[in-house]
């Protein structure tokens, strides 16, 4: 059984952030915006803020355990790499933080995280980018709360304006600027400016998206809640360099969510059974998974070929409640069950939904 199409949306919905959640972040990121761009002394030295993570690219998945919604604030400035160490450049924000958030912040190693009662908030601030740079950076489609998934789903009502956005954040790639020139950012720990790109990151993740259909970012979702969900003790990897390394597994061309799942996973198993190195987007040279030791990935490694095996046996079952039910081995209670059928066991055999499937979410498209 190869597709379970209703199912997934259902799954989905249940895995995403819920509204009371992205209105959180919304809250939580424009306050923080909105004071850095007020502040009378941040003000003078912030050229522009944009929002980058698994939020901002549509990967993010509900927190669980009581955790929090969590969201990266990028806060460009006109800082001189050469004129200021990391630890001087961080110390610029204390006073700011101190007066909006005090004994809500902790420095980093390489950003200030905020947690609030709601949601969890982190400021990486910059050295001043080149000017060519600069105009790009406070583009409106840049500086947009707008999600992948945003633009996506609003593309759709045919708004001229978020078109024209849209594609002026899709042809990023013909800029230059972007892939040759990364941003710094302040390594206390290193004591030393280091290469991100996360604009790239974005736009490799809207290419992606193109390339498989619009169905790449919920596969990662998907992947994401499993391995969150059935291996919680597996401690890496996890966020960004597991959504990387989906990214470079999943192939392109998928016609579903099902399929790009099982596909990933079995790429995995087939092609990476030691540790590889990852290389950044935009910044080649770092390795993603270089904070992973090659025991952790090993142990990542067998939970994957235990996954591949079932998710594999779940897409070409021919019985629907059977597929079903694997699949729901894979990613738990959140994957809705199907009604056991009369004929189950039975060749080809479709279950109607009982549930209705209600509360279809926005952006994906299973």
């Amino acid at each position: 059984m190869s597709t379970v199409p209703s199912y997934f949306k259902d799954f989905l919905a249940n895995i995403r952030l819920s509204n009371n959640q992205v209105n959180d972040l919304k809250t939580g990121h424009s306050v923080l915006r909105k004071r850095l761009e007020n502040d009378e002394t941040l003000s003078k030295i912030v050229t522009s803020t944009f929002l980058q993570g698994s939020y901002r690219r549509s990967t993010a998945v509900k927190p669980k355990n009581g955790n929090k919604s969590d969201v990266d604030v990028i806060v460009v400035t006109k800082l001189d790499a050469d004129e200021y160490t990391p630890e001087e450049a961080i110390n610029l924000f204390i006073p700011f933080l101190d007066k909006y958030y005090e004994d809500k912040y902790r420095i980093q190693g390489r950003s200030i995280g905020i947690s609030l009662s709601y949601v969890d908030l982190d400021i990486v601030p910059t050295s001043a980018p080149s000017e060519s740079e600069t105009g790009i950076l406070r583009d409106d489609a840049i500086v947009s709360d707008y999600t992948i998934e945003d633009f996506q789903q609003r593309l759709l009502t045919k708004s001229i304006l978020l078109e024209s956005k849209y594609n002026l954040f899709c042809k990023s790639d013909a800029q230059s600027e972007w892939k040759s020139e990364p941003l710094l950012i302040p390594d206390r720990e290193a004591e030393k400016w280091d290469k991100t790109h996360p604009l790239e990151q974005i736009y490799w993740t809207v290419e992606k998206n193109k390339n498989c259909n619009t169905h790449y970012v919920n596969v990662v979702k998907a992947i994401k809640w499993w391995r969150k969900t059935q291996y919680p003790e597996t401690k890496h990897p996890k966020s960004y360099p597991l959504e990387h390394f989906i990214g470079n597994c999943c192939p392109n061309g998928i016609n579903s969510i099902a399929e790009g799942v099982v596909l990933t996973l079995e790429n995995i198993v087939s092609n990476y059974q030691e540790k590889p190195f990852l290389g950044d987007r935009g910044v080649p040279e770092h390795d993603v998974f270089g904070r992973i030791s090659v025991d952790e990935y090993s142990d990542f490694y067998d939970t994957v070929c235990s996954a591949a095996i079932i998710a594999r046996e779940a897409f070409d079952c021919d019985d629907f409640y059977d597929s079903v039910c694997k699949w729901r081995e894979i990613f738990g209670n959140e994957f809705p069950p199907a009604p056991k059928s009369s004929n189950s066991g039975s060749s080809g055999g479709f279950t109607n939904r009982v549930e209705k499937s209600t509360s279809i979410p926005e952006g994906r498209f299973a």
